[in-house]
């Protein structure tokens, strides 16, 4: 059974009438990571019965076959490139300009809030997509894990040291000088100092802001289990933020919601 938060509507069961539609997914995280996206992207891109899609995947700058750098960049500009694909795919023939659906998971979840707020698509589905910031987000998930207090207390100076403007440098040499725990590897393991310019460019982004401006109806879906995002704050946060937002938990599951309950809210309404 699946649950919707107190004071937004119910996730309306699968389209009963057929509609022509265009959809765009972004991808969440960092490109080590795709591997594990593969299992709910191509899955979730399964249309609803009877509504048929045409649907592109945005990814970060330099994967795939793209040129530059993600790292270069930041949340703005991963938006930037959501914002043209939703404007590309409005333009193609055969899809109606009206009925552009965005669907962003965990990171991408913020990508497309900025983009949906921009660009003002006819629905917006976001999955595992937490309603903190990026720094408060990964801390939840090394607490979930187990991370004592003195770890935690570790990544808070990392977290410090990124807003003071210390390099990658210096923040490994703080890392070294703790010993370099390997509770902090989740976070910490695959970092360079290209990673590191990343991270503090997005560590204290702010998604509210992004649903308060939009139009556009919202369902939000976590996963009950999931151990990387503060469900219930982040539930509510997202329910509360915008008036035709709708926040789903689903039973049993993690940070990736089964792809039948994406399609279904990326099916509602037709």
């Amino acid at each position: 059974m699946r649950r919707t938060w107190p004071g937004c509507s119910p996730c309306p069961a699968d389209p009963p009438r057929p509609a022509r539609a265009g959809r765009a997914s972004c991808s969440s995280g960092v490109p080590a990571h795709r591997s594990r996206q593969r299992h709910v992207l191509p899955a979730a891109a399964r249309p609803p019965p009877r509504l048929r899609v045409r649907r592109p995947l945005v990814r970060q700058a330099g994967v795939g076959a793209s040129g530059g750098d993600w790292r270069a960049g930041g949340l703005a500009e991963l938006a930037d490139d959501a914002t043209a694909a939703l404007a590309r795919l409005r333009a193609e023939p055969g899809v109606d300009p009206a009925a552009v659906r965005l669907f962003g998971h965990s990171e991408g979840g913020w990508v497309a809030l900025r983009a949906a707020a921009r660009a003002g698509p006819e629905r917006l589905v976001t999955s595992g997509c937490p309603a903190v910031t990026p720094a408060a987000q990964e801390r939840h998930a090394l607490a979930v894990r187990g991370a004592a207090s003195e770890v935690l207390g570790l990544y808070d100076r990392l977290i410090a040291a990124g807003r003071a403007g210390v390099g990658f440098a210096a923040a490994d040499e703080l890392l070294a000088r703790a010993g370099r725990p390997a509770a902090l590897d989740p976070f910490w393991a695959d970092v360079d100092a290209r990673t590191w310019a990343f991270l503090v460019r997005k560590q204290d982004h702010d998604p509210l802001p992004d649903v308060a401006r939009l139009r556009c109806p919202h369902t939000a879906l976590y996963g009950a289990d999931d151990p990387l995002v503060p469900v219930a704050a982040s539930a509510r946060a997202f329910a509360g933020a915008a008036p035709r937002a709708t926040a789903v938990l689903v039973p049993g599951a993690g940070h990736r919601p089964p792809a039948e309950d994406v399609a279904r809210a990326l099916g509602a309404g037709e």
